[in-house]
This record gives structure tokens, C-alpha cells and sequence, in this order.
């Protein structure tokens, strides 16, 4: 990991507006897409092919674009890979990509297109911005050159970025954001050198974006919400969901309480690769949002959000994480046993009652459950679980779970695996932990794959609590927790 000092504020662009323009609120809008693919090929298309792929997905996104303005959203996010999808080898994503210049060059491509080359994916952003008055957030790919003298210059003399881009409602270029963390089936694309702190201001907020996998990292999430100090955060996203939990809806929500910012969270949509679930979230719990695993149609979401939410009444307040599973007397269960949650070893012990307490550790880390049932269905299974250690397969990175979580059957052999329906509902419960962190998301999740907005508090000294019994069946109520310091160097990115 690279110091935060090192940080390029590539777009840390100061709009001075007095303040009598500015809102307390504002109404954002992210478009679930599903995008139109390229046919697979290891060969590069005709610019003029690839053209025409990128302009089925822009029809899409700009009939979204156009509805979301027609409803009085200021601002706009499309999702990763919206425009040209996926299924590409560095040479054939080549005819793909635009030069898209730093934005202190002031350029407006809707109304000057050809000042840096051709660029027709960004005249067209650019005029659906302009066109619309509106903030749009998409997500595109950017080439530059390099030579020799450059040691990291590939071989082939360019740099590929996966890359965000912001217009503003003149259609001005006001923000450009190479991803970071790169998923490790990106070979498509190269890590920028150093890592980006892209943030713009606007009359409703400071607001930052990354792309992704970005948000499982120091660099440049947390960067941007604890040092720079975002109201809101744009986020495109391809997130294939993992249940039963890291669902996109699951941690996207949670991740927006833990850091105590706005997410606006926009997914690709693929059924076949569980990619679905966007939403507009907040410190207080998501306002709206979408998960859809059987169709294969795209969802606009919008809705109004308080505009600098650590300054309303309502904002959380700090929570000490450990505060309470370290003050209390915790015994271990006897009886846990080992299940494995993808690749991820935790340590469970069966809730065997249909109320009471229960602890279980693993590493430095131990879980506490205080529980009531209220119609335990007889052929269901409940454990908590507790997990610390590294995540990941390739590039690994360090969690802290806490978990009560539904079994997939009444073989314990099944714990940990997928789930979506659950018809136990519970009276109450109050989860914590030892975390040796600040940095840890709770959330819950319903049977169906739905959240349970405004029925669970996290109080301050870090218990995840029920308010008033769930309301519908329970499927998991996680708080994960992220030691990003006990992450080990990223196996491919170049060091610098």
C-alpha cells in the first residue's frame, strides 16, 4: 500500500459558488443496466464496430438519463462496464477506448468534440449531460501513450484505465477516475501508478468516486471519506453477489452506514453472473434499492438525500466497536465446528434454543449473540460464526465477521453456503464483537434478499441490535469488520 501522502488529487476541483446555492438536499438517481455484450473474440473489431456496440448501450443509458432528469435528478450514475461490457483481451478492447484528458483542461466535448483527438463516447456523454442538466457518471476506458524510457510502458506503447468520468450539467468534463484496484480478471486494463483522490464540488455536497472493488480498500475509499472528508460517494459497479452475504445490496448499504457517508451504487445487471443489486444509501440505511435475480430487465432508482449528512440532526453517532464484547464476560461454546463461506474458514456454533446467548472466537476475534426466536421453523438452522483472517484468492485482504446466519439445510455441512429464502423470524437479538478495528459495516438481511431498513440500531459501544423483532424472516445479520492494515502487499500490482 502506497502512504495517503502520495495521493493524487486528480480532480480536486473547487466549483465556487456562494453559499446561498447551496441545498440541504438533492435528488440522485443510478441505473441498474444490462448491458448489450460484444461477441467474445481475442481479435480487436473495427472502431467503427465498436462504435456501434458502445451507441446500443448509450441508447439505453440515455433513456435512463432522460427519465431520471424528467424526475428532477441532479445527478446521474451509470455502472461499470455500461458502455461496452466485458468478454476482452488487452488487443481487443483496444478499439474501445478514447483519450479522455485531465479535467483542469475546462473542455466541454458536446460543444468542442474533436479538441483532443476523437471522442465520440465523450461528445455523447457530454451532450446527455448538457442536454439534460444533469450530472452523469459513467463508466469508460482511457489510453495513453507511453515509450521506452517509461520502465512500466507495456510493450505495446499504451496504458489502458478502467475509467470514471463526471460531466456537469453544461456538459463540462469535471472529474476522471483510473480504478485502482483492479479485479484479477482485468487484464485488460493497467494499475495506475500511484493511487487517485478524485472529488469535485457541487451545490448539494462534496462528492468523491472510485469504481468496485475500490471500496474494499484504504486507497482510495477510506482515503476519500475519512481524510477528504466526502459527503457522497459515485460509485459504478459490476458486482458479482456472493451470498449468503457480500451481496452487492448487503455491503454496499452496510459499507454506506459503517463510513457514515452517501453511496449511490450503480450495478451492472447479468443474471448468469449474479450481477444485480444497486441502490441510493445513506449513514441511516439505504433510501431505495433494487435487487432482481430472474429478469434480465435494467432499473432506474431515484430519490432525494440530504445533501451534507454529518451535518443532519440524524447522523449516527460514533461507535466504539468493541466496546461492549470487550466489557462483558464471554465463555466460548464448546461444541463449534469449522464451515467454510466460499474460501473463508469460520469458526460456528449452532444456536441450539430457541433463545439465550452464545459466543464464539476465532483469532483475535470473538463474537457475542444475545437471541430470542419467535417462530423457530423446526427444520431450520441458525449458528453464529465468527471469521479473522484474509480474504480473497489472488489479492487478499484482511476481515473481521461477525455473523448470525441461517444455515442452507439442517445439515451442518451446509453452513456458509448460499441461501436466499429463511421462514424463522426473531424476536430479538443483539450481535457484537472484539474488533480490532473502527472500520466495521453492519447490516441485515431478509429472506428474499432484502434489507431491513429502520428495524435494527447499531448502538455506540458496538452492538448490532434489534428494534423491534424482524419483521420478516431473518437470513443473516453480519457486521464486517476491515483491518486494512494486516493486508499483505498486492501480488500484481507494479511496485512503484
Amino acid at each position: 500500500m502506497l502512504p495517503s501522502q502520495l495521493l493524487l488529487p486528480a480532480a480536486v476541483l473547487a466549483l465556487t459558488l456562494p453559499q446561498a446555492l447551496a441545498s440541504d438536499t438533492f435528488i440522485a438517481a443510478v441505473y441498474e443496466h444490462a448491458v448489450i455484450l460484444p461477441d467474445a473474440t481475442t481479435k480487436p473489431v473495427s472502431p467503427a464496430d465498436a462504435l456501434a456496440l458502445m451507441n446500443k448501450n448509450m441508447d439505453v443509458l440515455e433513456g435512463a438519463i432522460k427519465e431520471a432528469a424528467q424526475q428532477g435528478a441532479h445527478i446521474i450514475v451509470t455502472p461499470e462496464d455500461g458502455i461496452y461490457g466485458w468478454r476482452f483481451t488487452r488487443e481487443a478492447i483496444y478499439p474501445y477506448l478514447e483519450d479522455i484528458p485531465d479535467p483542469e483542461v475546462n473542455w466541454i466535448p458536446c460543444t468542442d468534440p474533436t479538441r483532443f483527438g476523437p471522442a465520440p463516447v465523450q461528445e455523447r456523454l457530454s451532450c446527455m449531460a448538457r442536454n439534460n442538466s444533469i450530472y452523469v457518471v459513467a463508466n469508460v476506458g482511457d489510453k495513453k501513450p507511453c515509450n521506452s524510457s517509461d520502465p512500466s510502458c507495456p510493450s505495446d506503447g499504451r496504458y489502458h484505465y478502467n475509467t470514471d468520468v463526471v460531466f456537469d450539467p453544461e456538459g463540462k468534463l469535471v472529474a476522471r477516475y483510473h480504478k485502482y484496484n483492479l479485479f484479477r480478471g482485468e487484464t485488460q486494463f493497467n494499475y495506475p501508478k500511484e493511487p487517485e483522490a478524485v472529488t469535485f464540488e457541487t451545490p448539494f455536497g462534496k462528492f468523491g468516486v472510485f469504481t468496485c472493488f475500490d471500496i474494499l480498500f484504504r486507497e482510495p475509499a477510506v482515503v476519500l471519506v475519512r481524510e477528504l472528508q466526502v459527503d457522497t460517494v459515485l460509485f459504478p459497479t459490476a458486482w458479482m453477489n456472493v451470498l449468503p452475504f457480500l451481496t452487492a445490496v448487503e455491503f454496499h448499504s452496510a459499507w454506506a452506514m459503517g463510513m457514515g457517508v452517501n453511496l449511490l451504487s450503480a450495478n451492472t445487471h447479468n443474471i448468469g453472473l449474479a450481477m444485480t443489486g444497486d441502490g441510493l444509501f445513506t449513514p441511516e440505511g439505504p433510501v431505495t434499492y433494487h435487487y432482481d435475480s430472474r429478469t434480465e430487465e435494467g432499473r432506474l432508482l431515484v430519490a432525494e438525500l440530504s445533501a451534507r449528512p454529518r451535518l443532519s440532526p440524524t447522523y449516527p453517532p460514533a461507535v466504539n466497536w468493541s466496546s461492549y464484547a470487550t466489557s462483558i464476560k464471554m465463555i466460548p461454546e464448546e461444541n463449534t465446528f469449522l464451515g467454510a463461506v466460499r474460501r473463508d474458514v469460520f469458526t460456528f456454533s449452532e444456536l441450539r434454543s430457541k433463545a439465550g446467548n452464545s459466543t464464539v472466537c476465532q483469532g483475535d476475534l470473538c463474537c457475542h449473540l444475545v437471541f430470542q426466536m419467535s417462530n423457530k421453523s423446526q427444520d431450520e438452522v441458525y449458528v453464529l460464526g465468527a471469521f479473522d483472517g484474509l480474504h480473497g484468492s489472488l489479492i487478499k485482504y484482511h476481515w473481521q465477521i461477525c455473523t448470525l446466519l441461517k444455515c442452507k439445510s439442517p445439515d451442518l455441512e451446509t453452513c456458509g453456503q448460499p441461501v436466499e429464502t429463511a421462514r424463522t423470524e426473531f424476536e430479538m437479538f443483539s450481535l457484537s464483537g472484539t474488533f480490532g478495528t473502527n472500520y466495521v459495516f453492519p447490516e441485515v438481511l431478509y429472506s428474499g434478499v432484502q434489507l431491513a431498513p429502520g428495524e435494527f440500531e447499531v448502538l455506540r459501544d458496538g452492538r448490532l441490535r434489534s428494534k423491534q423483532g424482524t419483521s420478516e424472516p431473518l437470513l443473516t445479520a453480519t457486521l464486517f469488520g476491515r483491518l486494512y492494515e494486516k493486508d499483505p502487499p498486492h501480488p500484481l500490482r507494479p511496485s512503484p
